[in-house]
């Protein structure tokens, strides 16, 4: 669930269409009077159902403006900031660059009070339109698997293949990947497993393949629990920083490499480990640096910081650096 700053209460209160997440899945290329780019954003309900809505820089920058007007001032210092305009560049380029921006300034926006998120702006920035129905996504790379290897499970044994879990695809999908299924609209896809909550595995015409859940409609769900492909073992890099000296330990961790822990986590998690209950957690900046942690913000950019980076096939690409809560002569503390 996300990580909300209102209270339990307040938020069980909320109704269940209320947007309570939203991530870009791509950035396209529109060719029309003018070329410009949309963001593909999965939006996720409080009630757990997805939809994908299209929207411009434009659409975004608007919305900020009228939420400035809206608000008096005590109230307006609440909202997050939004990117700034860039007018001289690669189009493509600029809408790559603000893709992780405008998904912190999502997070942010929905992590604000209730009497805030329930503003119409806001709910009919979210809102699928009709016209949002109607577009046709294309690879949604940004929610990919992480994963790079697809390990097809023993097929359960049905006795009517027709009567398993299976789906009606609403989009073709031609897949850019040799991992993708290829599939066209009005296909019956039967389904294998859960690859993670955006992908699902499944065969058609005795070809097998991965393809965003989002490109079909369900007739026939798959079965929850340890076929979701949630019991992955993938390793953390944690480096200990001791007056004895450094130590390197790879903890066994039963979760996707796409998951972003929360501080609360990852803190039990080290302390448990390294049996101390008085460690810091931190990470190393662009500059590296150790940066010290101390709530989810900190999480999230140490997770923004590892984007590009591998440190192995069955790693999270982001590695813990471990310290005495006391101990600060690791910090650059120069201006």
């Amino acid at each position: 669930m996300q990580r909300q700053l209102r209270v339990e209460s307040d938020y069980d209160q909320l109704p269940d269409n209320v947007p309570i997440s939203a991530h870009i899945a791509d950035a396209e290329e529109h060719k029309g009077f003018s070329r410009h780019f949309l963001f593909v954003i999965q939006v996720k309900l409080k009630g757990g159902s997805r939809h994908l809505i299209f929207r411009r820089y434009r659409e975004f920058h608007n919305l900020q403006l009228s939420l400035m007007d809206t608000f008096p001032d005590g109230q307006r210092q609440l909202l997050p900031t939004l990117p700034g305009k860039i007018i001289v560049g690669n189009k493509q380029e600029i809408a790559e660059k603000r893709i992780p921006e405008l998904n912190l300034y999502m997070k942010r926006l929905l992590c604000l009070p209730s009497w805030i998120v329930l503003h119409e702006y806001i709910r009919m920035f979210f809102y699928q339109t009709k016209y949002d129905s109607e577009q046709v996504p294309r690879s949604l790379r940004r929610l990919r698997p992480a994963t790079r290897k697809v390990i097809t499970k023993p097929k359960l044994v049905v006795t009517d293949r027709s009567q398993g879990p299976r789906a009606e695809a609403l989009y073709d999908f031609s897949g850019d990947n040799v991992l993708d299924l290829c599939f066209v609209t009005g296909d019956l896809i039967f389904l294998l497993r859960r690859v993670n909550a955006d992908w699902l595995e499944g065969s058609v015409r005795d070809e097998t393949g991965i393809f965003p859940r989002s490109f079909v409609k369900m007739v026939k769900d798959l079965p929850y629990g340890s076929a979701d492909g949630d019991h992955t073992v993938n390793y953390l890099r944690c480096v200990y920083h001791s007056p004895e000296g450094v130590t390197i330990r790879d903890i066994a961790v039963n979760e996707r490499l796409s998951v972003k822990p929360t501080y609360k986590d990852l803190s039990s998690l080290v302390c448990a480990e390294f049996g101390h209950q008085d460690l810091a957690v931190n990470y190393r900046d662009a500059e590296g640096d150790l940066v010290r942690m101390t709530d989810d913000m900190d999480v999230e950019l140490m997770v923004e910081e590892a984007q590009g980076h591998s440190l192995g096939q069955d790693y999270f690409p982001w590695q813990l650096h471990v310290t005495s809560h006391t101990d600060l002569s690791l910090y650059n503390t120069q201006p």
